[in-house]
């Protein structure tokens, strides 16, 4: 990570820590920092509207596993505001005190919706649709099932160490929500750290996971500035922990090989007011990402590499 003198002391020693400890990591995790960097046809997460739309979900597809996840509600007609209930915070634990917020990406029924997902929002500095479909596998596995049971999990995890959880929406409304209120929901919270799941949908070859930070952005609603470094040290805890639990490798085709990259464009974290990253936890267009972001092993580590940033950085 590179030296900032506008950092302050101890948020920097902070960082460094954890830019070393994902070094270390690294070495210990097949393929880390291996790859061509090559790029390749990159779909946005459900933030900024990738145009990748997902079919209705797949009788094929993988059922739900109920032992680690809660179970999932059907949709409810109506659209409900605000977040979709915050629980835990009254257990003891290192967490206690703590409020996250996790931001499960898409919803299964946008697609049945397109005319209110493709409404235009203010995300501060452009507009951009209300949401997007996401994307899915190839077997017709949604990204937005794949991100409620990610949460699901990390949920019951960071209940466990005695945090307040809050998530944007637990199936139970038609569609959405906008960017513009996911992003407004952590901020009611003055969440300590949110984090948005997603699994990316680009070309087949490209695989590992990325962690998407916030860029210095100033305009409009849109305001970075106090959140940038905050969300660079949570999402580089985030990062190195999600490789040693999961031994996935960072991607190969976006952040260098680092596992990280910098957006601007995105309305969940542009108007964010508290620490926020994206996580993209695999290529679901990729075979051999597709087998581990369908098996609920794997998903179960994935929910475990994020809880575990999550705990570095708010214990740090």
């Amino acid at each position: 990570m590179p030296y900032d003198e506008s950092v302050p002391p101890t948020r920097r020693r902070r960082s460094l820590l954890a830019a070393t400890a994902f070094a270390a990591v690294c070495l210990t995790a097949a393929g880390c920092g291996a790859g061509d960097d090559s790029g390749g046809t990159r779909a946005e997460p459900g933030q900024g509207g990738s145009g990748t739309s997902a079919p209705p979900p797949s009788k094929n597809a993988p059922a739900p596993d109920r032992t680690s996840a809660s179970p999932t509600p059907s949709a409810k007609p109506s659209k409900p505001s605000g977040p979709s209930g915050s629980t835990g915070g009254g257990a003891t634990g290192p967490l206690s005190g703590k409020t996250v917020v996790i931001d499960p990406g898409h919803n299964p029924n946008n697609h049945l919706h397109t005319g209110e997902i493709n409404r235009q929002v203010d995300i501060g500095t452009t507009h951009k649709e209300c949401d997007t479909t996401g994307t899915s596998t190839n077997s017709g596995y949604a990204e937005a099932q794949f991100t409620l049971d990610v949460s699901h999990r990390l949920r019951t995890l960071l209940q466990k160490q005695g945090a307040k959880v809050v998530l944007t929406y637990d199936n139970d409304r038609a569609y959405g929500p906008c960017v513009d209120e996911r992003a407004r929901i952590g901020n009611e919270a003055r969440a300590d750290a949110v984090v948005s799941v997603h699994a990316d949908g680009s070309a087949v070859g490209n695989r590992g996971f990325h962690v998407i930070l916030p860029g210095l952005v100033r305009g409009g609603k849109a305001d970075t500035s106090k959140i940038v470094e905050p969300s660079r040290d949570l999402g580089t805890r985030i990062a190195g922990l999600f490789v040693r639990d999961t031994g996935s490798a960072p991607s190969n085709y976006i952040g260098g090989n680092s596992g990280l990259d910098i957006r601007k464009d995105l309305g969940g974290l542009n108007l964010s007011t508290v620490p926020k990253v994206f996580i993209e936890c695999g290529n679901m267009r990729d075979p051999k990402d597709a087998a581990l972001l369908t098996s609920a092993g794997w998903r179960q580590k994935a929910a475990q590499g994020i809880a575990d940033g999550i705990s570095s950085y708010l214990e740090g």
